[in-house]
């Protein structure tokens, strides 16, 4: 290798040249595997790699189009256009009417074209110009229109394991062609797992903070103390706007619903780890107290609220100890969606059946006329009777069939709500 390839980024440089070379994703790429299939028999179809970055997916676009002899053609979606799709196009075209047989267009971050820009590929896959190869981080099912989804198979690829980012970087050590292995570096295990710690099973990550720590070594050895000035900045895969956004929101949602404080405070953890606003945190917590905690313990939304006060005036990271307070509070108390379910119950009727009249008897009567047709006729006043109930009275307009949206729960103070209400709905039948 020559020192101007020496100048490409160890991550670029240490690229595998082979699917034997290829580290991770045993699922797609293992024996018997579709992708391993796919490469062996040199037998192309248009696919999607979806998966989170550093997991091999333009690596794996490169194996598939050189083990099948495939022209290669890279274009990245943060910069290409369709005029850059219509020149790959054309370039493919004029390699088949020469009898160069087939290319590859390989599309990074296929989800960053628009709707109508994905739309362009399709008659040259139908057509056969092309064979699509789509890498993206994001869901293909809301980031990738229909009729490309149905023309390429999707393959899901997973962050590598740590035995698997321990292998990399010590093959990119003993590499003397084309990693460090000319500088003969030994790495403490301590340093290597501060490493392999920080790339979260990212690749690309992990080779390139020992790419800045090399330069860190003193007498050739790579200590503890160096890894973790190059470690230290680094942050767990969060993507504020992507699916891991809402995937670790579920779950820790799901976590506070589930009543498990443990797992609730994990996913909270991660996700301010990964650069969450914890004002977002804070809102989606008064959700929480509303939807699965509820009347069962009333003082979950205030604890919520008095929380997200609390980060707003503290900031971080002060504040967000009272946001893990809120946290744990939630995932431990009482849980009820009664009134969720009632409030969505009403909502459809009202949908349902539109503007039904208010009956008279409730309607206020501040003028002469308004009290000469009836308003507020008959009106029963609830603080004069016994038990402030009126027995028997019905609130909901005419034309609306009997409802009980509210049912409480057998859990926390519902308990004693749902006893109230059944004693005083019994004297109405009585």
């Amino acid at each position: 290798m020559d020192a101007a390839d020496l100048t490409r980024p160890l991550a670029d440089r240490m690229r595998p040249q082979s699917l034997e070379e290829f580290v991770g994703q045993v699922q797609v790429v293992g024996p018997g595997k579709p992708l391993r299939a796919v490469v062996q028999s040199g037998q192309l179809h248009s696919l999607i790699l979806w998966g989170p970055p550093g997991t091999g997916k333009t690596t794996l676009a490169r194996l598939i189009a050189r083990a099948s002899g495939a022209e290669f053609i890279a274009l990245s979606a943060v910069m290409a256009g369709v005029k850059d799709v219509r020149a790959a196009v054309e370039k493919a075209q004029a390699t088949r009417l020469a009898g160069g047989g087939r290319t590859v267009l390989f599309l990074d971050e296929v989800h960053r074209f628009s709707k109508s820009q994905q739309d362009t590929f399709l008659p040259y896959l139908e057509d056969g110009t092309l064979i699509f190869i789509g890498a993206t981080t994001e869901n293909p099912s809301f980031e990738v229109v229909s009729a490309l989804l149905s023309r390429a198979r999707v393959y899901v690829l997973k962050s590598l394991t740590p035995e698997d980012l321990r292998t990399l970087l010590r093959r990119a050590l003993a590499d003397e062609r084309r990693g460090l292995g000319s500088l003969a570096l030994h790495i403490e295990e301590p340093a290597l797992e501060l490493l392999v710690a920080a790339a979260d099973g990212d690749a690309r990550r992990a080779l390139g903070m020992l790419e800045i720590v090399a330069d860190l070594a003193h007498d050739g050895r790579i200590d503890a103390a160096a890894a973790a000035e190059v470690a230290s900045g680094s942050r767990r895969r969060f993507d504020k706007g992507g699916e891991q956004f809402y995937d670790q929101i579920s779950a820790l949602h799901k976590s506070v619903r589930g009543t498990d404080p443990d797992a609730a405070l994990y996913w909270f953890c991660r996700m301010i780890d990964g650069g969450c606003d914890p004002g977002y945190l804070a809102r989606r917590l008064a959700r929480m107290a509303t939807e699965d905690v509820g009347l069962a313990d009333p003082r979950a939304l205030q604890i919520a609220m008095d929380a997200w006060q609390a980060y707003e005036r503290m900031g971080s990271p002060e504040g967000e100890l009272a946001l893990a307070n809120a946290v744990v509070y939630l995932a431990c108390a009482p849980k009820s969606n009664a009134v969720y379910t009632a409030y969505n119950e009403a909502a459809a009727d009202v949908q349902k059946y539109g503007t039904l009249e208010v009956p008279l008897r409730f309607r206020n009567a501040p003028t002469r006329l308004m009290k000469e047709l009836g308003y507020g006729e008959g009106y029963r006043y609830a603080h004069a009777e016994p038990e402030a109930y009126a027995t028997g009275e019905q609130y909901l307009p005419e034309g609306l069939p009997p409802r009980q949206y509210y049912r409480p729960v057998e859990r926390g103070l519902e308990i004693r709500i749902g006893e109230a209400l059944s004693r005083l709905r019994a004297r109405g039948r009585s």
